[in-house]
């Protein structure tokens, strides 16, 4: 009987099934996997997947599937297999957790850290914006029919309602993006909330209010025309300033407010934290918002968007074709939120934003790319590209989203770009010689919102210049390379002749596969491999460690060490390659060249110390020799941080082998028999 497997059974097995995940959740387009073993996921396997416009791997074992306006439904249908809801070999919440926290970052850790905290903080608010725009641009097209007025001095209470439908999302956009970061950085989010809620309440806005306090002082800022105001409070100068719809000041804030909030559950009893850890965050994060992080933040985004400004209005053809060149480039980075903060910003400021004209063209770029490519699959019969193309150009004339198109297909396709860019380049220069474009609010650049653009004609001269420039010059020369249309017209069923090189490699493929099937020694049928001890110390049984997720064998099976030495040593039982080795210093996997996976931890819960008393001597991908030596500890800051220094010795492969019984009992030294592990 055939059978046939829907796209959410076929991702769940390509990204190595349930026990291979350890986080998954969704943005506007994509699936976000965390997962145990990247490396296992084959990307030209996933993209064939119907439904999938794309795969991304990520820095670490992080990976991005691309699936556009229908995630939702994907999602939701994975998490409700079976697989998933019978765990599936799944590890254990407090597993999950800790693996996530032991994994090692790349080069650029801070980097990726910097921009991932950016985008998580706004990506949950994409939906309530693109919904807000919407009931904007539904008012643009009625005031330009003469329905409404929406700048009128008195207006009628229905059109000020339907003002407040979607001024709620933009006034108290810091309340939300506060609300996010604190989720991201793992601290309680109602505290980060409750702390930028204070500069929004009418007795923080009443400070500015002459008729109530007294000493205030404003100025103005010549460029953007904006007040800033100042008064006494407490003795000190106080910068006042209307918070509703910042955003640099909330993710400055919350970046402020985590290490306080974790160092402060870390020195009161767990008995009193959950009142005097958000007391004490209050009292010291509500007036160092207030006096300084909150000025901080409309100072950064004054400045930036002075400068900006300044280009704009010095140099506008210049400024109009710069954004929409860089947009392409800033996306798959995830580097255009900082504009996006900017336009909000702008928004706030001066209630208008110039930025989003121009970017808007190289929304619409992307979007004739998409369109060219559609054209040749139709007419080439390419269902499956007909069906990717499609979606993402749906998705963005639409909804204004250019990650399908990106992720789909852009990047995918080398071709693409440099004749995008020129789309991309044509749209700026109409803007740039009709003055510039400006947009009354935050919207997604879809064909629903040009109403809310001004001067409306231009922007839709500049985005269909953009579109067809970057539609006709892929339609005329094509998406793909020859070799690329030749691999495609052989899997419609034509015949292409392999060349040598291709067949030479096609070989050493074959005689690598066959290579790689070959078991290892410890995984061969009967084989018995003995592992060392790590570290000088005292066996201890895996089922009396102080740790569910190690004694219940969720990990894997192996056994603990109470180690025995002042400076405790911790070397390589075997010869293998590191495959964790945070910075903390508190864990290490080896997988072993006999085929055994191993992970020593270094006493329990010591991934809080954050690595002090801890000397890593070793780096993730380091080759290592049996007794070669990983790091040294400082067995007194281990003990002064209150933590057990029992070490977990765990094969993680356990499922791999008939049995891993403990042979050693009493002390042990490096290099002595612990394990017995039976294939």
């Amino acid at each position: 009987m055939a059978t046939t497997t829907s796209a959410p059974e076929a991702i769940l097995e390509a990204v190595g099934g349930p026990e291979n995940i350890v986080s998954l959740t969704r943005c506007a387009t994509r699936l976000r996997f965390q997962l145990n073993d990247a490396s296992v996921v084959d990307k030209d396997t996933v993209e064939k997947i119907p439904g999938v416009m794309g795969a991304v791997p990520q820095g670490g074992d992080r990976y991005q599937i691309i699936i556009g306006g229908a995630v939702q439904s994907v999602y939701d249908e994975i998490m409700n297999l079976p697989a998933m809801k019978n765990g599936g070999g799944s590890p254990s919440n407090a597993d999950v957790k800790a693996a996530a926290r032991a994994k090692a970052r790349g080069k650029n850790a801070f980097v990726d850290a910097f921009f991932e905290y950016l985008s998580d903080s706004f990506r949950p608010l994409l939906p309530v914006l693109l919904g807000t725009s919407l009931i904007i641009a539904g008012e643009a097209v009625c005031e330009a029919f003469g329905l409404i007025d929406t700048h009128a001095a008195v207006k009628p209470a229905s059109l000020t309602f339907v003002d407040a439908m979607f001024r709620s999302v933009f006034y108290f956009l810091p309340i939300m993006v506060a609300y996010n970061a604190s989720n991201k950085l793992r601290i309680d989010p109602w505290v980060g909330t409750a702390i930028m809620a204070a500069l929004l309440t009418p007795n923080y806005l009443a400070l500015s209010d002459p008729s109530i306090t007294s000493g205030v002082t404003c100025t103005v800022n010549e460029t953007l025309g904006t007040d800033m105001c100042t008064a006494n409070v407490f003795g000190i100068t106080m910068q006042l300033n209307d918070y509703g719809g910042q955003v640099f000041v909330p993710l400055i804030m919350v970046a402020i407010l985590a290490p306080i909030y974790k160092g402060l559950t870390r020195i009161i009893s767990p008995n009193l934290q959950m009142v005097f850890v958000p007391f004490l965050s209050f009292v010291i994060m509500m007036p160092i918002t207030a006096f300084l992080l909150g000025p901080l933040g409309i100072w950064l985004g004054t400045a930036l968007g002075t400068g900006l400004a300044w280009l704009n209005n010095t140099a506008p053809i210049v400024f109009a074709i710069i954004i929409p060149l860089l947009y392409p480039f800033l996306v798959p980075l995830g580097l255009h939120w900082p504009l996006n903060a900017l336009m909000l910003a702008n928004i706030n400021n001066l209630g208008y934003d110039f930025i989003q004209g121009p970017m808007g063209t190289w929304n619409f770029a992307c979007f004739g790319a998409t369109a060219a490519v559609l054209a040749i699959s139709i007419r080439e019969k390419d269902n499956e590209m007909r069906q990717t193309a499609s979606g993402a150009l749906a998705a963005g004339l639409f909804g204004g989203i250019s990650e399908p198109s990106l992720y789909g297909i852009h990047l995918r396709f080398k071709r693409i770009y440099p004749r995008m860019l020129v789309g991309c380049a044509v749209g700026g220069l109409i803007v740039g010689l009709g003055g510039g474009v400006n947009a009354s609010t935050f919207a997604f650049t879809s064909l629903l919102t040009i109403p809310i653009f001004s001067p409306m004609a231009l922007y839709a001269i500049a985005i269909a210049g953009a579109f067809f420039t970057a539609f006709i010059l892929i339609l005329v020369s094509d998406y793909r390379t020859p070799e690329q249309k030749a691999e495609a017209r052989a899997a419609a069923g034509g015949v292409v002749e392999a060349s040598p090189e291709e067949t030479a490699a096609d070989l050493a493929l074959e005689e690598a596969a066959k290579a790689a099937t070959e078991p290892k020694p410890a995984l061969v049928a009967g084989a018995v491999t003995e592992l060392v001890s790590p570290v000088r110390g005292t066996v201890v049984p895996l089922a009396e460690v102080a740790d569910p997720v190690f004694s219940g064998g969720a990990v894997g099976q192996g056994a603990g060490i109470e180690p025995s030495e002042q400076q405790i040593v911790v070397v390589a039982p075997a010869a293998g390659t590191v495959v964790v080795a945070p910075d903390s210093g508190h864990a290490y996997g080896i997988n072993l060249d006999s085929g055994v996976e191993v992970l020593i931890h270094v006493g329990l819960d010591t991934v809080e110390m954050e690595g002090k008393g801890f000397e890593v001597l070793v780096k993730q991908g380091d080759r290592v020799e049996a007794g070669q030596e990983l790091a040294r500890v400082d067995r007194a800051a281990v003990e002064q941080a209150g933590h057990p220094l029992t070490t977990p010795i765990l094969i993680t492969n356990t499922a791999a082998f008939a049995s891993v019984e403990t042979i050693a009992s009493g002390e042990v030294a490096p290099g002595d028999p612990l394990l017995r592990i039976t294939a």
